[in-house]
């Protein structure tokens, strides 16, 4: 019967579990055997209760009522399996009987339990293997990073020592960099001394110009309007051909160039309009004529672009003022009637213009202007002007913007730039156009006014000769003082290598400024990159300043 227990014990289909009978049930149903057995052997026993053995359902075991179903053999496994309590041994009871009894009984271990404590070790084991793998491969990963490390500054060190450069190179890079100064200021000494023979022939056309016009406003000034419309014929495709190349050709669509149109309508189309002509009088003299000033053209005869700029801006009012104050009576009448019938006018008569009716003819075609500016150029053309493309909103708020009506643009929302640029452009304009019955109704009045204009272009060219054409040049020579002065003081200024440059007009500009210094600008040390391109950073920023605002 024993084997017969254990035989069934083995045949378990799920050894590796603890669910199921413990030994203490196979030992309850030995008994009971037994004890059959010896009843069927003995009548006597029959009587005798079973009281010393409990049955299987008065044990108190660990596992549900429904693992001990009836199946065949203990062979299917239970719903729920059940575990052994691991509650430490004390608690808040009062005894220790009480604190032990959280603990099976050692008639309660089954063979399950042992196993698992078989299997503690094979776990403690393989945690530590896993430690182990992973203390290696964190030993390995710092290894190969500290070898990557190495190589990289061993790199690094090798790529270093490689381009370091030696004696003869820096003694050969002394030498390319010295030179490369000195061409540099070669080149600059020969833009300030002799001219290219586009600037000279540029020259020549701007001084004939003006005894030209002047001869012609003294001698026939009746013609003067012939000699305009001539020059703006030839002045105006070199402009747009330059200006495109150049990518300012948004410029043309200023005012002035409109203020130009509408002179040659008036002049050669529509001559008889005396409403054309009072708005292309009223925008000439006023917002045309005082750009000279906000513009700052100047009379600069060796730049074609000056020269033109000035011309565009100063040519149409002095066209008009030959018109209307130099022309004869009946030369007047014959060629100009709207100009004759407007000028000889009583002050009753609907011809009689005053400062209202100029304002309101000339406010018409100056909103027509601004309307087609505003949506030809800064709607359609708006991702262009985004990308770098420059109008005369964009300089303006540059050139201003420590102004204080530069600041007040630029305080506002950027929505609401180009609309106060617009209204601040109207309202300049309009201030402009409140003297122009004077400039109109008397002639002395106007021949000063031009003669203002005149003297302030003269001036704004001064300006361009004496401090900025000249004092870029000065600049040029404190440049070099400040290098010579920086080699002298270098550490590597007493052994560095003696060099002969060639002979040059910069040499004898140097020396007759520096004539004491003369050895000093032989020795060569190494010359930092930035500072020797400096200088052509300030005149390729002083050059571009200077046309951008000439540019009209």
């Amino acid at each position: 019967m024993g084997m017969l227990t254990l035989n069934r014990f083995l045949s378990r289909p799920y050894p590796n579990t603890r669910d199921g009978p413990t030994i203490l049930c196979f030992q309850q149903q030995f008994l009971m055997e037994n004890t059959s057995s010896r009843r069927k052997s003995d009548p006597t026993m029959s009587a005798e209760p079973l009281a010393s053995t409990p049955g299987l359902e008065e044990i108190d075991v660990p596992f549900p009522p429904d693992d001990f179903t009836d199946n065949d053999e203990f062979g299917s496994p239970p719903a729920s399996p059940g575990r052994l309590s691991r509650n430490g041994s004390f608690s808040n009871s009062s005894s220790y009987q009480e604190d032990w009894e959280s603990f099976p009984p050692l008639d309660k271990l089954t063979i399950f339990d042992l196993l698992d404590n078989i299997q503690l070790s094979q776990r403690l084991e393989k945690w530590q293997q896993a430690i182990a793998t992973q203390k290696d491969k964190v030993r390995k990963q710092r290894e190969k990073l500290k070898s990557s490390s190495l190589n990289a500054k061993d790199r690094v060190m090798g790529e270093w020592k490689r381009r370091a450069p030696t004696a003869d190179e820096k003694l050969e890079k002394y030498r390319s960099r010295m030179k490369q100064g000195v061409e540099r200021l070669g080149k600059q000494w020969s833009k300030t001394v002799t001219v290219t023979l586009q600037e000279k022939v540029s020259f020549i056309a701007g001084v004939l110009n003006i005894f030209i016009s002047g001869y012609l406003i003294g001698a026939c000034p009746e013609y003067f309007y012939i000699w305009f419309s001539a020059q703006l014929a030839y002045f105006m495709p070199i402009r747009y051909y330059r200006y495109h190349a150049k990518g300012y050709h948004y410029f043309l669509a200023d005012l002035c160039y409109f203020v130009n149109l509408l002179c040659m309508l008036s002049i050669w189309v529509f001559p008889n309009s005396k409403r054309l002509f009072i708005s292309t009088f009223c925008l000439t003299f006023g917002n045309n004529a005082a750009a000279i000033a906000m513009w700052r053209n100047s009379m600069v005869f060796h730049s074609m672009d000056k020269v033109v700029s000035l011309f565009i801006h100063i040519m149409p009012p002095v066209t008009l003022h030959c018109i209307v104050h130099l022309t004869p009576v009946e030369k007047l009448k014959e060629r100009f009637p709207a100009v004759y019938n407007i000028k000889f006018s009583q002050p009753g008569d609907p011809e009689h213009y005053g400062l209202g009716a100029m304002i309101l003819l000339s406010t018409a075609p100056y909103v027509v202007w601004q309307l087609m500016y505003h949506f030809l150029i800064t709607v359609r053309r708006r991702d262009k002007i985004a990308a770098g493309r420059p109008t005369s909103f964009t300089w303006l708020r540059k050139s201003y913007s420590k102004a204080w009506i530069g600041r007040f643009v630029l305080s506002l929302p950027e929505a609401l730039q180009e609309p106060c640029f617009m209204f601040i452009q109207y309202g300049f304009a309009l201030s402009t156009m409140i003297p122009c019955p004077i400039w109109f109704w008397y002639r002395w009045a106007s021949g000063l006014y031009m003669a203002a204009l005149f003297v302030w272009s003269i001036h704004n060219g001064a300006t361009y000769y004496i401090d900025v054409f000249g004092k870029r040049f000065q600049k040029e020579l404190e440049q070099l003082k400040t290098d010579v002065a920086r080699w002298q003081s270098s550490p590597e200024g007493t052994t560095s290598p003696f060099l002969v440059p060639e002979p040059s007009p910069l040499s004898e500009a140097i020396n007759a400024h520096n004539g004491d210094k003369r050895s000093s600008v032989d020795r060569i040390p190494l010359l930092d990159t930035a500072e020797a391109s400096s200088t052509d950073v300030l005149e390729q920023s002083l050059n571009k300043d200077s046309l951008v605002r000439e540019r009209t």
